[in-house]
Order: structure tokens, then C-alpha cells, then sequence
């Protein structure tokens, strides 16, 4: 095989160009003739019955057109079809300030904003859940009416293993409890929707959204529309990671209102509303209970989460689960047991956010074996290396491991870092930290299950020797057009240039499930590669026919394709595609990908499985003023196992912006509200909301480990959200090797670094987080013997229940 022409390289993005010059047309951009504006109006009360909407002043306003209410879209929707809990316009309650009650159609959107202003809802206040231990409390006023229990919306419990005959036996046993905050996205681009309805019946929408696929399907299910009746098209969008990948509810009114109106609607909104959009970091309590052996070797984990989930079900019940189920896949845990708890509160939506679920699980353990470290006078990078999972392993709860490339990532940051002589060492005030953590490349099943491909896509050949590659994904800013045409120009022979991409277009694309769980370089990869192959062979025959080689012995480069032995023996690549038309007529070809199947059948276990999972580790260097309690990161040096790069350069950035916003959350970000204030959002700006600046920001050395992972393209993972995870709790490490304190829940504000520092001065307890775990009503495991002790994947039956 020749070497690689592009894939590996640090390549310049294919749709770089149109981005720089300001060329790139996003949602908001876009404009049709004789378009209305749409804007919300939104509940200002957290809690309340909505008995009515008075629109009469609004309606009587010159250049308004329509209003449109909850009895307009009465169909509830949601993610998953367990949780269909939300309207797209408040029928009879709302659950948050910021919920949408009515729409308001205009001629323009002063127009429209000031009809919002004119509406009269009338609002029956209700008390206020303002937090998961007044979530958990038995309570009349429940914000779902399913909920069976207060207002707790999910349930989990698994065992792997006997977890407390572990415990007993270990020589060491730690229990701590922690805090992860919740924070928001912060993508640059604003959601926004366009609606367009032909006098024919076919509706078309387009919306920053990361998952066209999805919103299509709510689409069909709240307008009760065929699919083929209904064209969703994703334009480039500006940054989601995760807060565009589920159906919205304005997506949903703009299309209500243009089949209403007959009239093309558009709705972008402003920075507040995306606030109250959220789907964001769930904020978490964790405990965490580890038993090592004398030399610091897990033989169990027992860790007990519990999310505030916001208002609605949104993608809460897999964000659960994520809170437990990789925490096997980075070290060998002989016995594990999980159980998770999702509440509702009277909050802002929470949902998936890069990483989704992972980082407060992954935090929480992290710490921990700092500490045990510690107390077993271990080097903490040592008490890890001992103990990784080993690849081609299967874990405790029937995750299957591929390639591992943790040891290089932990060898690679503890030698550049200095390390071993840096912790515990620096002058007090400085101090570094060092973490591990493990990622999805996709999730392993889908949402809806079915035995369909995850990813699809199609290539088209011009004559003229151009490509195009058809596929469902989004791009988000993420490089995901560069990594498509890169592996179909790899196979092809040609520039990545020459290869133009559609995606994200219901219409136009094969399925695809979205750019979500860092599916896209595996999964769309996948699928591009097999239909590149595929075009490859056709062209293949036809050339080795014509100048007379076997087909075997061609090679497709630099825009030709010639015999390995003799290159001046061959064609230009557009007259490959004249030879193999004439054979073939025009050629088009398709790949599909579905994941491997995994061994894991217990209630629960379709989430965390993955064709692959990519391996982090970092260490963060910082300072804390003992005075102010401020902490400034001086350099984070992260290594990031990614299989094999397809476009380096993209790759790095990548690897940057987690870093960028691991720290951001370590250290600033909170999603707050304020209780006494009938829960409004504290900070529902971007001047107000804090978030590193380039300022802020200190030097990153980055290390890519590259072991090729058998399932990914050319052996590529995911790299999109694994390298944020370990920055947290690296973060928390180095302030307590810096000034002896810790701070067991993020953010690590300068206020919670101060209060630490006067407790250890005081002889205190040098600590600031949560103290205490409220009673949760947790079910009785499903358990799973593991795999080494004779388990196949499935639960053990339940004992009868007792006869009363």
C-alpha cells in the first residue's frame, strides 16, 4: 500500500475559506420572500398553572398576523419515547422561567417582540422545586404528574459483582462525596429556525440543529405530517456541543405557524432564551466508595449520583446512566455497582453537554485516587499506571474494550510535565494535578432501537473528476466535512478539494443519526469508506482493462490512477470515470455503518457501549493566591489516545477547545439561579455568565497517541469531548498539591479556595463540598455476574417477592 496521501496530515478544512471570508450562510442568514417573524413569549414564573392566554391587544397591533398558543400544538414531544414530556407552547402549566407559552407572528421582529410584550397570560403561581433535596421530598406539587416518586424522574440501580463482599475484603476503603456544577455550551451561533410550507403540503425547515434526523422525526409526530412530506435541512452551525441535539420547541412553532399562515416564518433567539434552552451540564451529587488492595489496586467501586435534571426529561434518562457506566473502561474494576437518580427541578432544562454525563462521574473518581494515593504514599500517575484496563478486554459491565492507548497518554503528559519532580515539591502556592479519563466514539445503540445502520452515505463521480459525498451529518464547527472528504479523497485519489459534501438534509442524504457522542469520524467515516471502496472498485476494473495491468496493481494518487510498477502507465482520474461510466453509466455508490453488536442484555446496558473509546490523561500546573483564593492555571500538558488522525491539524484544535473548556468549567462556569428571586437565571448573559477568555488562558503542550483502533477509518476515534474530562479533577489535584485544601465540587471559585484555606488555618477540616447524600428510595440492583465470574451479559432473576 503507498503511504497516505492526506489522511494524517495537517490539512487546511475544506470549508475553511467560506468561514474566514464570512461566506458561510447560517440559519440566521437565511431569508425568504414574504417571511414572518416569530417571537416567544416566556414564562417569567418558575412553577404555575397557565390558565389562559389573553392575544386580543396583540392581535389589534398593526403588523400582527397571528398568535398561536399551546391548543395550537397540543402532540407532547421529547427525545426519548419514554420521556415525551414537553409542548412546543405551554398548554396548562409551565415548569421554568423562560418556559414558552405563546408565539407571536409579525411582519417583522420589532413588530413581533413588541406583540410578545402585549400578550396577558394568566399565571396561578405553585410552589417552587428548587433543588434535588427538596426533589426528592415527598411533595404534592409534582412537576410531572408520571413521576411515581416525589419528584425524582428516573431510577437506576446494577450490580456487577458482590460490591460490599469487595469492599469487606479490600485493605483500604475511601468514601467521599462531591459536587459537579452545571454549566451551559456557550456556542457562538444562537438556535434558530426557518419554516417554509408549499402550497403542494411540504413543509421544509431549517434550523441550527445537530440532528436533523431527530427533529424530522418530531416534526412528524407534532404535526402529524408523513415523513416524505417533510424536508429538514441543517446548515453549517455554529458550535452545539450537545445543546443542538434534540428537537426544540420554537423548531416546532415556526412550522405549526408557516402551515398556518401559508407564509415562510423565522425565528432566531436571543442569548437570554438560549439560556433558558439550556439542555446543559446536569448539576450532580456523587458518592463515591472505593476499596484498593495494600498496593493500591481497585477490587470495587460503588458510586450513587444524582442529577438535577431541570424541568423536562430531555436526554435525561442516558445522562444518568453516562453519570456510572464508563467509569470501567479506564482502570480494571473486578466489581461495580451503579445507582443513579435523575430529578426534576423548576430549572432550566438540563441535557447532554460535551461529554455528556461522563465529566461528574469521571471527577468524582479521579479526586479519589488522588487521595488514596496519598494516604497509601503512592505516586498518583503510579497508582494508575498499575491498574489500566487492558486492551481487547471486556469490563465488569460488558463494555468491550478495542485499542487502549491510556499508559502512552499517562507516560507521555508525567514526562512533560515534570511530574515527578514537581508534586509535592513546588513552593506552597503552586502545585500540579494529573488525570485520566476514557470517551465514546458514538454511542453503540441507537435512541430508537432498530436494526437499521447508524450512518449512511452515498458518493457521486463527475465526469469532470470531482466527488461528492452525501451524508446526514451536521457540521458544527467540529471539521467534520474535512474528515468525510478527506477518507473519500484517500480512497479516490484526489484532492480533499475536489471533493464537494451535502449534509444534513433529510432529503438529499441517507440517514444519518447526527453529530452527537463524537460519532461522526467512526461512524460517517465508516460509512464514506465503504461507499469510496466501493466507487474504487468500479473505477479500478474499468482502468486496469484499459491499460492493461491487473486490477490489483493500480494505485489511485494525485489525481490519477497508474500501476504501482510502472506510474506512467495509467489514466487522469476524470478518465477513469469516462472508462468505468461507459461500463456502468453513472456512478453512484453507498456505505452504511452499524456498530458492532455488545454482550451487555441487563435493563441499562444500551448505554456506554461503543464501537471505540478514545483515552485522555493531563496535568495541570497552577498557582493559588493564598490571600484571594485565585486560581490561575500556568500550563496544561494533555495527551490524547485518537487512533490514527485523519486531519491533524483539526485534531489539535480539538484536543485545545476541550481543554479551553475543561478549564472554563473547573474553574467559572455555573449554571445559578436565584431561589428568593423566584428562580431566575443569575447570569443569562455573555458578559455576566464567566467563561475563559484568550486571556485567561495559559499554554497547552499536546501529545497524540496514535494506536489504530480496528473499527475506526483508517483506525481513527473520536477526539471531540474525551480530552475535556480529565482537566476538572487535574484542576482539584493541583490546588491541593498547591496549598493542601480541597475543593470537592466544581467550579473551584476563588470564595470556596478562601473558605478551605481559613477552615485549615483554623484546624478545620481543610474542605469545601457536599456533606451529605439526601435519602433516595433506590431499587434493588439488577446484578450481573462480570464476566470472570461466569456471566453472559444478562441479569440474574429477581427473587419472588414475598407474599404480605
Amino acid at each position: 500500500m503507498p503511504p497516505e496521501r492526506h489522511v494524517g496530515k495537517p490539512g487546511r478544512k475544506v470549508d475553511a475559506t467560506d468561514k474566514v471570508l464570512g461566506r458561510t450562510r447560517y440559519t440566521a442568514d437565511l431569508s425568504l420572500p414574504r417571511m414572518l417573524a416569530c417571537k416567544l413569549l416566556r414564562s417569567p414564573e418558575p412553577h404555575a398553572v397557565l390558565e389562559g392566554v389573553d392575544a386580543s391587544a396583540a392581535l389589534a397591533m398593526p403588523g400582527v398576523v397571528a398568535v398561536l398558543t399551546g391548543q395550537d400544538l397540543p402532540i407532547p414531544f421529547g427525545l426519548f419515547p419514554i420521556s415525551m414530556d414537553e409542548h412546543a407552547l405551554c398548554t396548562d402549566r409551565v415548569r421554568f422561567v423562560g418556559d414558552p407559552i405563546a408565539a407571536v407572528l409579525a411582519e417583522d421582529e420589532e413588530l413581533a417582540e413588541a406583540g410578545a410584550r402585549a400578550l396577558r397570560p394568566t399565571l396561578r403561581p405553585l410552589p417552587p422545586v428548587r433543588s434535588i433535596e427538596e426533589a426528592v421530598a415527598p411533595t404534592e406539587h409534582k412537576i410531572h404528574d408520571y413521576v411515581p416518586v416525589a419528584n425524582i424522574h428516573r431510577l437506576a440501580a446494577m450490580e456487577f459483582g458482590d460490591i460490599e463482599q469487595a469492599l469487606a475484603g479490600s485493605s483500604h476503603v475511601r468514601e467521599d462525596l462531591f459536587f459537579y456544577g452545571g454549566n451551559t455550551h456557550l456556542a457562538l451561533e444562537e438556535h434558530a429556525a426557518l419554516a417554509e410550507w408549499s402550497p403542494d403540503g411540504r413543509l421544509t425547515v431549517w434550523a441550527s440543529t445537530q440532528t436533523p434526523h431527530y427533529l424530522h422525526r418530531a416534526l412528524v409526530r407534532v404535526l402529524e405530517l408523513p415523513f416524505a412530506r417533510i424536508r429538514v435541512i441543517a446548515p453549517p452551525t455554529g458550535g452545539g456541543f450537545g445543546g443542538k441535539t434534540e428537537p426544540f420547541g420554537h423548531e416546532l412553532v415556526v412550522a405549526k405557524a408557516a402551515m398556518l399562515t401559508g407564509r415562510p416564518v423565522k425565528i432566531v433567539l436571543t442569548r437570554e432564551e438560549v439560556f433558558a434552552c439550556h439542555r446543559g451540564r446536569h448539576p450532580t451529587l456523587l458518592s463515591m466508595r472505593t476499596g484498593v488492595d495494600a498496593e493500591g489496586r481497585i477490587q470495587g467501586i460503588h458510586v450513587r449520583t444524582i442529577l438535577d435534571g431541570g424541568a423536562y426529561g430531555s436526554y435525561g434518562v442516558a445522562s444518568t446512566y453516562y453519570t456510572g457506566a464508563l467509569q470501567t473502561v479506564t482502570y480494571q474494576v473486578p466489581r461495580y455497582r451503579f445507582d443513579g437518580a435523575r430529578v426534576f427541578t423548576n430549572k432550566a432544562p438540563c441535557g447532554p453537554k460535551r461529554g455528556h454525563g461522563t465529566p461528574q462521574g469521571r471527577f468524582a473518581l479521579e479526586v479519589q485516587l488522588d487521595k488514596l494515593a496519598e494516604e497509601l504514599s503512592l505516586c498518583p500517575a503510579e497508582l494508575r499506571r498499575r491498574q489500566l484496563a487492558p486492551a481487547g478486554s471486556t469490563t465488569a459491565n460488558f463494555l468491550q474494550i478495542g485499542s487502549m492507548g491510556l499508559g502512552p497518554c499517562l507516560e507521555a503528559v508525567y514526562a512533560a510535565s515534570g511530574f515527578r519532580d514537581k508534586h509535592g515539591q513546588l513552593p506552597f502556592g503552586r502545585g500540579v494535578g494529573i488525570a485520566c479519563s476514557s470517551y465514546l466514539s458514538g454511542a453503540g445503540r441507537a435512541i430508537y432501537r432498530n436494526d437499521l445502520p447508524h450512518s449512511g452515505a452515498s458518493l457521486k463521480l463527475d465526469r469532470g473528476g470531482g466527488v461528492t459525498v452525501y451524508c446526514g451529518t451536521t457540521e458544527v464547527g467540529q471539521g467534520s466535512e474535512t474528515v468525510l472528504a478527506t477518507i473519500a479523497a484517500e480512497v479516490l485519489g484526489v484532492s480533499p478539494f475536489d471533493v464537494r459534501t451535502v449534509t444534513g438534509d433529510t432529503d438529499l442524504t441517507p440517514v444519518d443519526l447526527g453529530s452527537y457522542s463524537s460519532r461522526v469520524t467512526v461512524m460517517a467515516g465508516r460509512a464514506v469508506l465503504q461507499a469510496a471502496e466501493r466507487a474504487q472498485e468500479l473505477l479500478r476494473h474499468a482502468v486496469a482493462e484499459k491499460v492493461q495491468v491487473a486490477p490489483e496493481a493500480l494505485v489511485f494518487a494525485d489525481g490519477r490512477v497508474f500501476d504501482a510498477e510502472s506510474p506512467e502507465r495509467g489514466v487522469t482520474f476524470s478518465e477513469a470515470v469516462h472508462l468505468a461510466e461507459k461500463t456502468h453509466g453513472t456512478l453512484v455508490t453507498a456505505g452504511s455503518y452499524a456498530p458492532p453488536e455488545t454482550p451487555g442484555t441487563y435493563r441499562g446496558a444500551g448505554v456506554g457501549p461503543s464501537p471505540a473509546y478514545s483515552y485522555s490523561a493531563a496535568v495541570v500546573e497552577v498557582t493559588v493566591d493564598a490571600e484571594t483564593g485565585i486560581v490561575r492555571p500556568v500550563q496544561v500538558w494533555v495527551a490524547h489516545d485518537v487512533g490514527r488522525c485523519i486531519n491533524r491539524q483539526s485534531v489539535l484544535g480539538q484536543v485545545e477547545g476541550s481543554v479551553y473548556m475543561g478549564l472554563g468549567e473547573a474553574l467559572m462556569e455555573e449554571m445559578a439561579y436565584l431561589p428568593k428571586r423566584g428562580m431566575l437565571h443569575r447570569r443569562p448573559s455573555l458578559l455576566q455568565y464567566k467563561s475563559p477568555t484568550s486571556v485567561d488562558m495559559c499554554p497547552i503542550e499536546t501529545f497524540l497517541i496514535e494506536e489504530p483502533d480496528p473499527e475506526g477509518p483508517y483506525g481513527a476515534k473520536e477526539v471531540g469531548q474525551g480530552p475535556l474530562l480529565p482537566i476538572p479533577p487535574a484542576v482539584a489535584c493541583a490546588v491541593y498539591d498547591a496549598v493542601g485544601v480541597r475543593i470537592d465540587e466544581v467550579p473551584i471559585t476563588a470564595e470556596k479556595v478562601l473558605k478551605a484555606l481559613t477552615a485549615k488555618r483554623a484546624g478545620k477540616e481543610p474542605r469545601v463540598g457536599p456533606k451529605a447524600m439526601p435519602a433516595v428510595p433506590w431499587p434493588t440492583p439488577e446484578k450481573v455476574p462480570p464476566p470472570w465470574e461466569g456471566g453472559d451479559g444478562s441479569a440474574l432473576p429477581r427473587p419472588p417477592k414475598e407474599k404480605r
